[in-house]
């Protein structure tokens, strides 16, 4: 009992949200199940009935490193699974990877190893974008050393898949809000002195919604707008191009967006939003 009680002062609990995706459940759940340590406990959810997404689900709900299976007919999202694993789980770190990513095969000890030797650390992450994103002057201004030789490109949120949050900052911060983004979540322990950002040098994760990936389902514009994703809806991003662009443009914002914590609340935050609005209304799009 002593032994299993100090492995979960170490051990990492990982949600995986499945929906609608069977080809890319069939490498993304393997994969996590291959990378996890071994006081990983994995933790699935899957969304929707879609039944061969399902079965590939099936397939490996009785690994020995799954812990937990849950599945709601709706598609009740992220937020709600994700606050089932911070209630439920009780492991030192908590994680979440998406269906449709890769994460690189030593992430969690590697950034377990950080999280250790840096008790401000709060929630880190893989990187999702290709090095063509990536813009050395933009990440050599962000970049911060820290104990043990770590370094992070900081920033005060970082993608919802492939990232490593201590326990200690969801207990402090609580749980995602009801009208609350896993961004702004972020930003709310930025904003209690939780340090953020992705590890470097970059930890890579295959993101293969992107269409540069290898592993995409995204080859032609009618692949694309059969199985468009919810945020390019919401952007009204129609074809294979303008959604690589849209990738290019998140990687380059999260690169540029500023450390100062008060540019993301009151009148900046507004004026913001109402540039966001304009340029939809205008162009029928709004990138990230």
């Amino acid at each position: 009992m002593t032994e299993q009680r100090e492995s979960r002062q170490r051990g990492i609990d990982i949600l995986m949200i499945t929906y609608d995706r069977p080809e890319y459940v069939r490498l993304s759940l393997p994969h996590l199940l291959e990378t996890a340590t071994t006081d990983t406990r994995i933790w699935l959810w899957h969304n929707g009935t879609d039944q061969p997404t399902l079965e590939a689900v099936e397939e490996f709900r009785h690994h020995p490193r799954v812990h937990r299976f849950h599945h709601s007919p709706t598609n009740a999202g992220l937020r709600e699974p994700t606050n089932w694993l911070w209630a439920e789980s009780d492991g030192a770190y908590v994680s979440k990877v998406d269906d449709d990513c890769l994460p690189d095969k030593d992430w969690l000890e590697t950034l377990r190893r950080a999280h250790e030797d840096v008790p401000e650390f709060g929630v880190i992450g893989t990187w999702r974008f290709p090095d063509e994103d990536v813009d050395d002057a933009l990440v050599t201004k962000k970049l911060a050393g820290y104990a043990g030789g770590h370094r992070l490109m900081r920033n005060h949120w970082v993608q919802g898949s492939g990232y490593l949050l201590k326990r200690a900052a969801v207990t402090q911060t609580g749980p995602i809000g009801p009208t609350e983004s896993f961004t702004a979540w972020c930003l709310r322990s930025a904003r209690l002195g939780w340090v953020n950002g992705w590890y470097h040098p970059f930890l890579p994760e295959d993101h293969m919604d992107d269409p540069r990936s290898p592993h995409t389902i995204y080859h032609t514009d009618a692949d694309f707008m059969a199985r468009r994703p919810l945020s390019a809806k919401n952007t009204g991003v129609t074809t294979v191009a303008q959604w690589t662009e849209q990738m290019r443009h998140s990687a380059k914002v999260v690169q540029a967006a500023s450390l100062d914590l008060r540019e993301y609340g009151g009148w900046r935050a507004r004026r913001r939003g109402a540039v966001r609005r304009i340029r939809r209304a205008l162009t029928g799009r709004a990138p990230w």
